[in-house]
């Protein structure tokens, strides 16, 4: 039995859960959100504070600011409650009500950013307020998800060995795309374990983070609306859009089966399932990794005047599909056909440095 005295000393490695009895393929999904912050944020936020703390840059008196969609805001608002600090979350209209009552509930400050930047992006936007912000006041203190390698460094050191650990055999992982934090944690690690793992990244239509055109992105978790910092394409195999209405039919098809999961879930779920249905997938063991919980979505995604005003009267139609058409390419470098059989065709795998380490 657990017990703890600091609310990001817990959290569930363990869980999975087996969605071939609900989609009809064999995918292990990793349940992340059984923690205090109730997504897969915390362990990017833990890192991220305490590397600021043993670095001398958090001391008592800073103030804590970071630009969020929301889960990072949250897990930032569960550990500087803990610790003491002032936190102060900037956002956007995209961030659920919920998210941002949970986040004031927990004694943070939410700022939310109506404008756009020169080049009509709302991150642009909130960066632009949050470096404002820090130049006009020492005290505050910025973490910056966005280029900071704790939060890749999080899924290194703990995500990606959870799975290892339980699936020594696992043959497919798909990760979705925000920060790219978790991808690239998780795609450094298995890139120098000592079996091939095809690492598919899953990221949102609408997103230009693999050089996708930009468009209109309503559900927060995934996609960027810039190209994220952390991303080296050479360590993912493949990448995966999904459309949001996809990301909807998936959401409520779990849910209707008693897993409420949340946007970013019913993504990577909608992503992989299709992934699962274009190839052979006799003796794979795929896994994926699902960010959040659906609660915080009950507003949005599982709120019918929502979904109708936003996508039309059949998103949820029982004629409508429960996969969409997916857009999948090959990300730099190809891997060759081979990769099913263990060693990717013989390709000999480089083994990249750390360079952030």
């Amino acid at each position: 039995m657990p017990v703890i005295s600091v609310p990001h000393a817990f959290n569930e490695e363990q869980l999975y859960v087996d969605l071939r009895s609900i989609f009809g393929h064999s995918l292990f999904l990793k349940c992340e959100g059984f923690n205090f912050a109730g997504s897969v944020k915390l362990k990017a936020a833990t890192e991220m504070v305490e590397a600021a703390e043993r670095d001398g840059v958090l001391t008592p008196g800073s103030v804590l600011v970071e630009s969020s969609s929301g889960n990072l805001g949250v897990a930032l608002s569960v550990i500087a409650a803990s610790k003491g600090y002032r936190f102060l979350c900037v956002t956007d209209a995209r961030c659920n009500l919920s998210t941002r009552l949970l986040m004031g509930a927990l004694g943070s400050q939410v700022h939310i950013i109506s404008e756009l930047d020169t080049s009509g992006s709302s991150l642009g936007a909130r960066i632009d307020y949050v470096r404002a912000l820090c130049a006009s006041d020492d005290r505050y203190v910025w973490l910056g998800q966005y280029t900071n390698p704790g939060n890749w460094k999080a899924h290194y050191r703990k995500t990606a060995p959870e799975i290892a650990r339980q699936f020594p055999r696992v043959d497919v992982l798909f990760v979705g795309a925000g920060t790219t934090g978790t991808l690239m944690g998780c795609a450094r690690y298995f890139r120098e374990w000592h079996r091939p793992v095809r690492i598919v990244a899953v990221d949102s239509v609408g997103s230009v983070t693999f050089g996708g055109a930009p468009g209109r992105r309503m559900i927060p978790g995934l996609g960027m609306s810039v190209h994220p910092p952390l991303l080296d394409e050479s360590y993912v195999d493949e990448v995966i859009h999904v459309e949001e209405a996809d990301t909807i039919r998936a959401c409520h098809r779990l849910a209707r089966r008693g897993f409420l999961f949340g946007g970013s879930t019913g993504t990577v779920v909608s992503g992989a399932m299709g992934w699962l249905a274009r190839h052979d997938t006799r003796d794979l063991t795929s896994v994926a990794i699902a960010p959040d919980l659906g609660e915080r979505y009950l507003e949005t995604i599982y709120q019918t005047n929502w979904l109708q005003d936003l996508y039309g009267e059949e998103v949820l139609s029982p004629n409508a599909p429960t996969a969409g058409p997916w857009a999948a390419h090959p990300a730099a470098p190809t891997r060759s056909p081979g990769w099913r059989n263990g060693n990717r065709g013989g390709e000999q795998r480089p083994q990249h440095q750390d360079r952030e380490a």
